[in-house]
């Protein structure tokens, strides 16, 4: 595995799975793998999470870490192609990939939307520079349309808590105070849509994900019938996807706060678990008492993000 964007960059899932719970039993066991090789991530936004399951999988596998936060220490960065580079960025991107690429194996990547150009953004035009120009393997650790590292800690935190065995799986959108990007709705839709369980997707109307993503999922706008039975509720806010309306794309075009993950809803459910990302806005995305209930597994969930990453860092280093 050279890149790792997509679900179906991971390979048959029913393997991954299993390797991950091979991981689980054994962190250490492929240590020997990463020995005398360096993973670089290169963080253009925030993190906390995918910074240190990613950092502590890596030392699990034995390699050495780098760490470059682009907005901390470094010269700015421009991405663009012909600009006059008059302004405050020192470097271009074009030059500083290939130096990186010279100081590491693997390359991580974190850049997220930037919501203003639809057609930028979904042509993941700072990651594919990294994958054309670094001569490195290169993974995703969200990016402007793709979380799946996260989307692939879910499906394992689904399988060890799942008590059928085609569990209902809801994703829900959920007011939010600022923009937020399509990757892990989009992710978690796509990496669903590979597993067995039964996917349904409720947001309200014009906040539709691109079909790319929604792929075989059902839509559903009524949210308490979208509930319905469910044993997995997965909520996260997303801004407008400008799929229906393109100049709608990035905004904040509903705040309606019926949507708000609380007990009643959760009382629609087959006694559902409550799921979520993280870092999470309570009582905009979920109420306290949910969030805080014995149904409540984001904890498992972020811990699962070393799992993943595991995964992922191990099959990159065997083909090395």
């Amino acid at each position: 595995m050279k890149t790792f964007i997509n679900a179906q960059d991971i390979g048959p899932l029913e393997k991954a799975m299993a390797e991950a719970f091979e991981i689980k039993n054994d962190r250490y066991k492929y240590q020997h793998l990463g020995k005398n090789k360096t993973l670089m991530m290169i963080f253009f936004n925030n993190s906390l999470r995918t910074r240190l399951s990613t950092q502590k999988a890596a030392m699990n596998l034995g390699m050495n870490v780098i760490v470059l936060d682009v907005n901390a220490g470094a010269w700015k960065l421009e991405t663009e192609r012909g600009v006059i580079m008059d302004g405050d960025k020192s470097e271009h991107l074009l030059e500083a990939i290939p130096v990186m690429g010279c100081y590491c194996d693997i390359i991580g990547v974190r850049s997220f939307a930037g919501l203003t150009d639809r057609e930028y953004d979904y042509a993941e035009t700072v990651l594919q520079q990294f994958i054309k120009y670094s001569g490195r393997p290169v993974f995703a650790m969200e990016t402007a349309t793709v979380h799946p590292l996260q989307a692939f800690a879910d499906l394992i935190t689904i399988e060890e808590y799942k008590k059928v065995e085609r569990p209902k799986v809801v994703l829900t959108w959920a007011p939010h105070c600022r923009a937020l990007p399509q990757a892990v709705p989009n992710s978690f839709a796509q990496w669903m849509n590979a597993a067995d369980v039964d996917f349904v997707i409720t947001h309200p109307e014009g906040y539709e994900l691109d079909p790319e993503f929604i792929g075989n999922a059902r839509v559903e706008y009524d949210q308490r019938k979208a509930f319905e039975g469910a044993d997995f509720i997965y909520a996260k806010n997303w801004s407008n996807p400008g799929v229906t309306n393109l100049a709608d794309y990035g905004k904040i075009t509903s705040k309606d706060m019926s949507w708000t993950v609380d007990t009643e809803h959760m009382s629609w459910t087959n006694n559902g678990k409550f799921m979520h990302c993280l870092p999470v806005r309570r009582n905009l995305i979920v109420t306290d008492d949910v969030i805080e209930s014995p149904n409540s597994i984001v904890i498992p969930e972020a811990a699962n993000r070393e799992i993943s990453c595991s995964v992922v860092l191990k099959r990159i280093l065997e083909t090395l």
